[in-house]
């Protein structure tokens, strides 16, 4: 081993691309979850294509040893962020070998589960796969990633590519997996946990696996509902085979976001693990399209620096519309469309930063590019728009892109004004709402909703036929949502007879519409709105307990024991719920303690992270607060997903305020864990 120290003098990264072509690696790893740490054995195969003495690999906070240029040990240094390493580069095929460890800060993560179990998982996207595996922080140099990795013998391993050998080794597995396309680094994913799977194969015989976890095989058609025929239109309708060998699809606990599209095996949040009746709320539809389509818009091309994003998240958004239109027809495809037009005008008051910049918003990069797209393929027609995509997938597969590389192939097929299309829909912050309301009038559902809009400032007693005959039609529901908010903040008896029309129209949106916005409850509607508790839909049936519960004193007692056997989602929305209110109702339960110490164990380190934070804001609210709450609370401060933890942060300096519980904390922080003694002791010496 030898290190040395020397001053450079400017090197830029993004230069090592045009001296240097990295090809592909081998990393043999091995992962201790007791530890939290990742070693292994790693070997890049490289051409150096001008001469230079240097060349880098990101590497966060990594120890290196053994490193070797063609078997030869040479002179490396760590930054700490980089390695680099020192040698007289010239034109030829090479491989550096060494080995590493590293307990990464962010991007593989270790979530303890009940059992002593545990889940491992990465998320690179950004520039973080650097901080678990020596890779490249620049998209623009794409590689073929194989990893091999060791791990407990009862767990299942996943890695990008294909699984070519599963060897057993002692009370160990090593899962071996192959790709054989390059990929941005970003993309290099693993995930290990006690998964079972079924398989499927696509109409072009692509193997499709898709996971979870023992305890929800009843939930794996409903979770799983339209995935293989979301993948068969994807790639009918891109025209271009899925560019990778197999496509698997992974619920891991306590994702950072709802899904993350590595190169052959999606990672997605438990969240959208649903039964038959959660599927009405929270399915994973969209987002099972949206990064299933990432696959061809980010994986195989990739936007070339992150002023071009919405290369990769307005066309993958896009897409996952089109695969939903094919799945729930033109009215659910247009009302989305107006929806985010919506959101998009209504942003664009505050929000000054264009599509085509780094720094745009996700919703501007997603849904105004989406929009973009949908205008421009409606401007130069179906046939026009797919020999493009089709054309732009082929020409730049496995490459990097930029905006101009797709404008070039639009080109090839039409003379649609793309300078003005870009500085209106690209370049210009405000929404183009004329053309956009002409597309959409297309649709005779928009045309309705636009009416109903209209309306909004007219007097209840002026409209209210023409609101009556809408809810009475067949019209699609999201027209009549729209009715029901335009009555929200209505003179209850006025509005009454149209919101009984809503519930009558048995259809759970809408339904759902009316539980949300009557928080407000006459008593001669009770019995119309208590008819909402039997509704197949968790969300409904936790806003209607809740409101009953708060409108009706007299009849929480019938309430509560409808609803005692409530689960609702995996996060136990319904039962945290029911456990909270029994807990605020004197006289409900004699046995208050067990109640108490169930809410408890909901926000301890068992449950995921939104369960956790649910049932710490209900003992916070109801001050059911002990040494055991406030354990947990700190325990939220040490948690990956930030928005927990700084819910946990902000608690405990609320909580802090007050000299009792600032006692109560110093007398608990000897028997935490070392991380939590550190956030804990940060908070205890704030100044208030």
């Amino acid at each position: 081993m030898k290190y040395i120290f020397l001053l450079f003098t400017g090197f830029i990264f993004a230069q090592q691309t045009q001296n240097v072509d990295f090809k592909s690696v081998s990393g043999q790893l091995l992962l201790n979850s007791k530890e939290k740490t990742v070693s292994g054995a790693v070997d890049f195969q490289f051409e150096v294509l001008k001469d230079c003495d240097t060349i880098s690999l990101d590497a966060k906070n990594m120890e290196f040893s053994n490193v070797k240029i063609n078997d030869k040990e040479v002179i490396f240094i760590n930054t700490t962020k980089q390695l680099k390493i020192v040698f007289p580069f010239t034109k030829s095929q090479n491989h550096l070998t060494f080995n590493y460890t590293v307990k990464p800060k962010q991007a593989l993560y270790f979530v303890d589960i009940e059992n002593d179990e545990v889940q491992i998982w990465t998320q690179g996207q950004g520039r973080y796969t650097s901080n678990w595996f020596p890779s490249f922080d620049d998209v623009n140099e794409k590689l073929i990633f194989n990893l091999g990795i060791s791990y407990d013998a009862p767990y299942q391993v996943v890695s990008n590519g294909v699984l070519k050998q599963k060897t057993p080794n002692g009370n160990l597995i090593h899962w071996q997996y192959q790709m054989e396309k390059p990929m941005s680094s970003y993309l290099l994913m693993l995930a290990i946990g006690k998964f079972d799977k079924k398989e499927f194969k696509s109409k072009s015989k692509i193997p499709l696996e898709y996971y979870y976890e023992p305890k929800d095989a009843d939930r794996f058609e409903p979770t799983y509902r339209y995935s293989k025929r979301i993948f068969d239109f994807l790639e009918k309708e891109i025209g271009v085979k899925y560019p990778w060998q197999i496509n698997r699809q992974i619920p891991v606990r306590d994702f950072l976001y709802a899904g993350m599209e590595n190169t052959t095996t999606t990672l997605f949040a438990t969240r959208y693990v649903v039964d038959s009746i959660g599927f009405c709320d929270r399915n994973y539809t969209n987002v099972d399209a949206h990064e299933l389509a990432h696959h061809w818009f980010g994986d195989l091309i990739t936007a070339e620096s992150s002023t071009h994003h919405w290369l990769q998240e307005g066309f993958a958004t896009y897409f996952a519309l089109l695969a939903e239109k094919d799945i729930y027809g033109e009215d659910y495809f247009y009302s989305k469309l107006y929806d985010t037009a919506q959101q998009i005008k209504f942003a664009s008051r505050t929000d000054t930063i264009p599509v085509l910049n780094a720094k745009a918003s996700s919703l501007t990069f997603y849904e105004k590019g989406a929009w973009a797209l949908f205008v421009l393929h409606e401007s130069i027609g179906d046939k026009a728009f797919k020999k493009a995509i089709k054309s732009y997938l082929n020409k730049y597969a496995y490459q990097t892109v930029n905006t101009q590389n797709f404008f070039d192939e639009i080109k090839k097929v039409s003379n649609f004004d793309l300078e003005k299309f870009q500085k209106t829909w690209l370049e210009s912050t405000a929404f183009d709402t004329p053309t956009a309301n002409a597309l959409l009038s297309k649709s005779k559902t928009i045309q309705k909703r636009l009416e109903i809009d209209k309306l909004k400032k007219t007097p209840l007693a002026e409209k209210i036929d023409v609101l009556k005959n809408t809810l009475e039609s067949n019209v699609y529901h999201s027209v009549k949502e729209a009715v029901v908010d335009l009555l929200e903040n209505e003179n209850d008896e006025a509005k009454k007879p149209l919101l009984l029309l809503a519930l009558q129209t048995n259809n759970i949106e809408i339904r759902q519409n009316v539980a949300q916005t009557l928080t407000k409850i006459p008593e001669d509607f009770r019995l119309h709105y208590e008819t909402l508790l039997d509704d197949k839909s968790y969300q409904t049936q936790e806003i209607a307990l809740y409101w009953l519960w708060r409108n009706f004193p007299e009849h929480r007692t019938e309430y509560l024991d409808k609803s005692k056997n409530w689960i609702g989602f995996n996060d136990y929305n319904l039962r945290t719920l029911w456990l909270s209110l029994v807990l605020s109702t004197p006289n409900y339960s004699n046995d208050q303690k067990s109640l108490i110490n169930e809410l408890i164990a909901f926000s301890s380190t068992k449950y995921e992270a939104t369960t956790r934070q649910n049932a710490l804001e209900k003992l916070i609210a109801f001050k059911i607060i002990n040494d055991q709450v406030l354990s947990n609370l700190v325990s939220a401060t040490t948690h990956h997903m930030w928005q927990f933890s700084k819910f946990g942060r902000d608690n405990i300096r609320i909580l802090l305020k007050n000299p009792e519980m600032r006692a109560s904390f110093n007398r608990i922080l000897p028997n935490l864990t070392p991380d939590e003694q550190f956030q804990l002791n940060r908070l205890l010496i704030e100044k208030s």
